[in-house]
């Protein structure tokens, strides 16, 4: 069983600040192929930043990017490769380690290297806003080395369900119940979005939720 905390703003919102100069840098190298738009997501903007003093993994980022492509002169595949290649000319002088090309998302971690513990990381996925309120994200499949544009699944859209938890006072509860799932998950594939959207939906759905 876990043991998992909230991080305090004042903690997390200098490394905000410095991840911010390091995408603003980023901006700058890929200025001749591309612009983009990004946007801290998740936990950050509903202060439910978490770590597990126990555990060496730390807490982490999660930010879209959003690439200026509309001509799409560039496939799935060149835009994160340009994203990640750019990122790595920068990252080892703010003290991350290089781009991880995962699934959904490319990582970078700040970490301790002489206690092998992480520090934070930071989850960037490249994604575009479609027609009716759907979202795609750039996802590589792995198996076939291959990339493309797939469509998140309903309902990773919460926006109306905060705003509700918020105005009828039951957002403690979700913090609160956000917490004891992330100490008794024992689904390591689940990862935080995941349970924080479980949780929302659970609250809503106990407190007879409607779209106001």
């Amino acid at each position: 069983m876990s043991d998992f905390i909230y991080v305090t703003k004042n903690e997390w919102k200098p490394v905000k600040e410095e991840i911010i100069d390091m995408i603003n840098e980023v901006q700058d190298i890929v200025r001749d192929e591309f612009t983009f738009r990004f946007d801290f997501i998740g936990s950050v903007p509903l202060n439910m930043v978490t770590q597990d003093l126990d555990s060496n993994i730390g807490y982490d980022f999660d930010i879209n990017i959003r690439v200026n492509d509309d001509e799409e002169n560039y496939n799935a595949k060149q835009i994160k490769h340009i994203l990640m290649n750019a990122f790595n000319q920068v990252v080892n002088s703010y003290g991350y380690s290089y781009c991880e090309d995962n699934t959904r998302v490319f990582t970078i971690k700040a970490i301790d290297r002489p206690n092998s513990r992480i520090i934070h990381s930071c989850d960037f996925a490249v994604v575009y806003d479609c027609e009716e309120g759907r979202q795609q994200y750039i996802r590589h499949n792995k198996n076939q080395n291959s990339y493309y544009w797939e469509y998140q699944p309903y309902g990773f859209n919460l926006e109306h369900k905060i705003k509700w938890l918020k105005k009828h006072k039951l957002w403690d509860e979700v913090k609160e119940r956000y917490l004891d799932k992330k100490d008794n998950n024992e689904i390591p594939t689940k990862k935080s979005r995941s349970l924080r959207a479980e949780t929302i939906n659970e609250v809503c759905n106990e407190n007879g939720y409607n779209e106001e």
